[in-house]
């Protein structure tokens, strides 16, 4: 790889091969530091070589063909002068924290932080050594600053944006109706822009070791409860009750925002009571009095935690709770703080359902470590330690799936491997909301999408002349 020699940190500092070599061996590599981005720049278990050749040229080499190479090399780079020192001191995981000043925290992107206040804001300015200019030599960005307001509240958001404190808001789609009225008042457009790339889902734990009762990793590890529980979960019903209209029922890993190796042709679960009742007889659960019992004469209840931060999830929790009490099942909703969500799920395994949801991409590849046994992410079934056909062959198809650099080769590999998901129900997947924004109709050079946002090009983006910032 060649680097530009006019890219300069936001400090003054030379961007250099130096920054890339340290960000792959001394960070990436380094197993004292937890990063996902390991697993994903893993192949066949090697290293990729790293190595600089001289300031502005760094060679990596890799250990067999890897097609994803290039679209995972968007990996974010950080600085060396900045970094090093944490990291020999073994206090890199602390370090650009929340107390962190301001200055020390710097980038190569069109903008630096100005000012922090945790809980209420992030000021961006300019940053003036940023290598971009127009057609017409001006330097970029063309605004001056821009002003991140935190809100938890997204009623409150509604409010600041329609008051005009806000001028770019992600928009739910419960809010859509309140404010589809005001766009010619307020000035301002929504833009829905279609299914987000991620997803959103129910999984149970079927970890061997879990600390739960073995009669309910026995439910839980039945394909048979998995397929009944996605055939009582009424999707249209969380669509209409909790995105207002504004979603998509979703069945797989991936969705049509994902574009080229999205595959439609995967087994979906219509909301269907009789189906459902059906798959739970075969493996010889019965009902008493409305009552679901498994052949050992245990009635069925579990507990289903989510993070009590989102809304939307613990509204999907009721919906699946009330759809489940349809079939017999008795089922507690337990929203709890995120972190000790997510240690449940990583560390503990004191878990049994848990309604989450992961960021999707359009690289299959980028969800290694959750679809591969021994990812970080694979918290359902860790090293597949039950020894599921379907999760080795789901192991294989990853390690394929980066070896062919033809497009169609690739997409026969990971549309298996969504097939795979769809019928053996590790995740099951509810519905994916749209993506809404509501802008002003202040900015030039809007280029809004599911993949990007509104901010994608923002070094690109003007104030209208009769705008204000």
């Amino acid at each position: 790889f060649f680097i530009r020699k006019d890219v300069l940190w936001s400090d003054g500092e030379k961007f250099t091969a130096d920054d890339v070599v340290f960000t792959f061996n001394e960070l990436i590599y380094n197993e004292k530091i937890p990063t996902s981005s390991r697993d994903v720049f893993t192949i066949e278990g090697k290293k990729i070589k790293v190595r600089k050749i001289d300031d502005y040229k760094v060679e990596f080499i890799l250990p067999e063909k890897f097609a994803p190479f290039l679209q995972l090399m968007t990996q974010e780079i950080l600085p060396k002068h900045k970094l090093k020192k944490s990291v020999i001191e073994n206090r890199f995981t602390s370090t650009w924290g929340v107390n962190e000043k301001v200055q020390n925290i710097v980038g190569t992107g069109p903008y630096k932080i100005k000012e922090y206040r945790p809980g209420e804001w992030i000021i961006l300015e300019k940053n003036p050594y940023y290598w971009r200019k127009d057609k017409k030599g001006i330097k970029l960005p063309y605004i001056d600053g821009i002003v991140f307001l935190i809100i938890p509240d997204p009623n409150m958001a509604i409010l600041k944006f329609r008051i005009g404190e806000i001028d770019v808001l992600s928009v739910r789609g419960q809010d859509y109706y309140i404010l589809k009225p005001l766009e010619k008042i307020k000035n301002f457009t929504l833009y829905d822009v279609g299914p987000s790339l991620g997803s959103e889902f129910l999984s149970f734990n079927q970890n061997i070791d879990a600390p739960i009762p073995e009669y309910k990793k026995n439910w839980f590890s039945d394909i048979n409860f998995r397929k009944a529980i996605a055939h009582s979960i009424d999707r249209n019903s969380i669509i209409k009750n909790v995105y207002n209209g504004f979603g998509t029922p979703q069945f797989g890993p991936m969705n049509p925002s994902c574009g080229f190796f999205y595959n439609d042709k995967i087994i979906k679960y219509p909301y269907n009571l009789n189906k459902a009742k059906e798959f739970l007889s075969k493996s010889g659960f019965y009902w008493k009095n409305g009552v679901l019992y498994d052949k050992y004469g245990n009635r069925v209840e579990f507990t289903i935690i989510t993070n009590s931060n989102n809304f939307e999830r613990i509204q999907i929790g009721n919906i699946i709770q009330n759809d489940l009490e349809k079939i017999g099942m008795k089922v507690n909703l337990l929203p709890i703080e995120f972190n000790t969500l997510v240690n449940k799920l990583s560390v503990t395994k004191d878990w049994e359902g848990v309604i989450i949801g992961l960021t999707g991409g359009i690289e299959p590849h980028g969800g290694k470590n959750v679809w591969k046994s021994n990812g970080q992410l694979h918290f359902w079934n860790f090293g597949n330690k039950r020894n599921y056909e379907w999760e080795k062959e789901i192991d294989l198809l990853f390690e394929e799936g980066t070896k062919y650099l033809e497009k169609e080769k690739r997409k026969k590999i990971y549309d298996r491997w969504q097939f795979l998901v769809s019928e053996y129900l590790p995740l099951i997947y509810t519905a994916n909301s749209n993506i809404i924004y509501a802008v002003r109709n202040k900015f030039e050079n809007l280029k809004i999408s599911a993949y990007g946002g509104v901010f994608h090009n923002i070094e690109e983006l003007k104030i209208k002349e009769n705008g204000e910032i």
